[in-house]
């Protein structure tokens, strides 16, 4: 048996249960993984509130790092007793174990903590696909990154630095604005003080950025177009604040020839090989010293809903995990 969050109807973090559930073995093609910690993503809230809809009742976490038990036939790529970790679109990672295909799941290396492996392969391979799988980008580009303090973008702006990549950022708080610069953003604005589109403008000699990347989603997509300079590449991957309204396309016209890409990471690793080359990246990056993972927030299992609080109330900072 493995305690276990899910929920039997969509809403508020109200509806998170913890629930014990049978664990079972392997079929061909699975392993069995003892979690030692669970990350926390936006994604994990969009599927408790309905806005991505899923079949109930049905466990959540999209992230998780954890012990190798058991190995089911056909499984080559780790053996019983490997440290693992992994990002799976099959949601179910905040429980204590859990039975489930092999094929995302990444041997942890020595060197990274249960807590980092938790906290960074979900995060970790949204930057690594952002910045190497979505559109070309060169040493001496300037990217515009929204949210930069927060879980996905602390891990951007050191990756930028580490790539020669110029970095504005925009962050809510002055605090939060500090943290992104002191891991590597160039400049970061804060929009609750100031217009952050005119300051992008001033940023870049009235240019505009080579792309944007938005996790925001609706309140900030307007914006972001218009900080793009002609042909500029809109990454728009997320929607912390609700899902990009319907625009007429004859804007990306008017401003510029813009280009627009909605991508998904579990697209990206959905080919096991693909997946295991995107980790090994991300491993490289953070045992090379180039990414630290700051793991900002611990809650214990117990404590779920606080954390989908915290995080909604965007309150938090750097990577949030569950600890078992």
């Amino acid at each position: 048996m493995a305690r276990t969050v899910i929920i039997e109807e969509h809403g508020g973090p109200e509806v998170l249960k913890i629930v014990d559930r049978d664990v079972g073995e392997p079929a061909p093609g699975e392993i069995r993984i003892r979690h030692q910690a669970c990350g926390l993503n936006f994604i994990d809230c969009y599927q408790r509130s309905g806005l991505y809809p899923m079949q109930l009742p049905h466990a959540l976490g999209m992230e998780a790092a954890g012990v190798i038990e058991a190995v089911g036939d056909g499984v080559t790529h780790l053996s019983v007793g490997d440290r693992a970790a992994y990002a799976a679109a099959l949601s179910g990672a905040y429980t204590e174990a859990r039975v489930m295909p092999a094929a995302q799941v990444c041997k942890l290396p020595d060197g990274i903590s249960a807590e980092e492996g938790a906290a960074m392969m979900l995060k970790g391979l949204t930057v690594q696909y952002l910045f190497h799988r979505t559109t070309p980008l060169r040493a001496g580009d300037t990217i515009l990154f929204h949210a930069a303090a927060g879980g996905v973008g602390l891990i951007a702006c050191q990756w930028a630095r580490s790539e020669g990549l110029r970095l504005i950022g925009t962050a809510g708080s002055d605090e939060k604005c500090a943290l992104a610069l002191e891991h590597g953003a160039d400049a970061c604005i804060n929009y609750a003080t100031e217009d952050w589109p005119v300051r992008v403008r001033e940023l870049t000699d009235g240019k505009g950025v080579d792309v944007v990347m938005d996790s925001i989603g609706k309140s900030t997509f307007g914006g972001s177009l218009d900080s793009l300079k002609p042909l500029g590449m809109m990454i728009s991957f997320g929607n912390a604040s609700g899902a990009v309204e319907a625009f007429n396309l004859g804007i990306l016209a008017q401003k510029g020839c813009l280009k627009v890409t909605r991508p998904t990471l579990f697209a990206h690793i959905a080919d096991p090989a693909v997946c295991r080359e995107m980790a090994a990246m991300l491993f490289g990056k953070v045992l090379s010293g180039d990414v630290k993972i700051r793991i900002g927030q611990r809650f214990p299992l117990e404590q779920v809903a606080d954390a989908h609080r915290a995080l909604e109330a965007r309150s938090t900072t750097g990577q949030t995990v569950l600890t078992l």
